[in-house]
């Protein structure tokens, strides 16, 4: 069975500019399907590091010496990078998507697709679980979550939903979630808005943009100059926090320019327009249509 099938591999690994001899990092391994290719781009002294805080994936990791795994969340970037001497890199790349292999394993509680456990943990030996999310969280906190990282309209009725039900028992299942919300559901459009509503939840539940946030601020000392930053983002909110970082440099995409106007960014925007996947990949993977590819490389200082 593939573990996951790598979206937009080629475009990705090109992006990075691959120098043979060069240390390459992949913070979201996975299948290992983007850093076989980049491997089949190094030269023997070349290195790459492979993050991944799901232990599924370290049984997908290939028997090569030029690879080092590291079983951890990428926001800690930094500080492994250092701790195996390899800090700064030559180029970094996060596809920010969830595993088709997370996806279809119903115990993960990741798909509304099967009945399991309401976990969607990253990692499952840390953090609080979707559970805990849906039947802890006060009404207020459920209704922005649905709102902000669902995008969902209906996130206050959906929300209010979940506080009755859960007076009634504790929601465990997914299937029990989906049951919750069946009558909010609308009609011809129930796997589009439970999809955004798990969505919502699993973000929650692995602080994702607190982590991409992180990752990012510590990317333009981590690369080396003419170094790339390779990103695969597919919610609108990750898209623009990535846009605007690689654009100025900073979280808040605040343009900063020196005395002569010159504009104070540690990056130069290789992509202008995100990347997206073609049709012809779409229809091998359907799970590739909201990934947008942004790339940055880091600028040369003049002495």
């Amino acid at each position: 069975m593939m573990y996951h099938n790598p979206v937009l591999l080629e475009e990705s690994v090109s992006a990075l500019a691959i120098v043979p001899d060069g240390i390459y990092v992949d913070v979201t391994f996975g299948g290992g399907g983007h850093s076989r290719r980049i491997l089949e781009s190094l030269s023997s002294q070349g290195r790459l590091i492979a993050f991944d805080q799901d232990k599924d994936s370290a049984a997908n990791v290939p028997d090569d010496p030029r690879i080092t795994f590291v079983p951890s969340n990428f926001k800690h970037l930094k500080r492994f990078l250092q701790y195996h001497q390899a800090y700064p890199v030559n180029g970094i790349l996060a596809d920010l998507g969830v595993s088709s292999h997370q996806f279809d394993t119903p115990e993960r509680g990741f798909s509304h697709r099967f009945d399991g456990q309401l976990d969607m943990r990253m990692n499952t030996a840390a953090g609080i679980s979707a559970a805990d999310v849906v039947n802890r969280y006060p009404e207020q906190r459920l209704s922005e979550i649905f709102f902000l990282y669902g995008e969902l309209h209906d996130a206050r009725r959906l929300a209010r939903l979940i506080v009755k039900k859960r007076e009634e028992g504790p929601i465990d299942t997914t299937q029990q979630l989906r049951d919750t919300l069946q009558d909010c559901l609308p009609k011809g459009r129930e796997n589009k808005v439970l999809s955004q509503i798990f969505q919502a939840i699993r973000i929650e539940v692995n602080s994702e943009y607190e982590v991409l946030r992180e990752f990012l601020a510590q990317t333009p000392e981590a690369l080396l100059p003419g170094g790339r930053l390779v990103v695969i983002s597919y919610h609108s909110l990750e898209d623009k926090l990535v846009k605007n970082f690689i654009r100025s440099g900073n979280l808040e995409g605040k343009i900063e320019k020196d005395f002569y106007g010159n504009q104070l960014t540690p990056f130069k925007v290789i992509t202008r327009k995100a990347i997206v996947p073609t049709e012809e990949e779409i229809e091998i993977n359907s799970r590739a249509r909201s990934a947008k590819l942004r790339v940055a490389e880091k600028l040369k200082t003049n002495n």
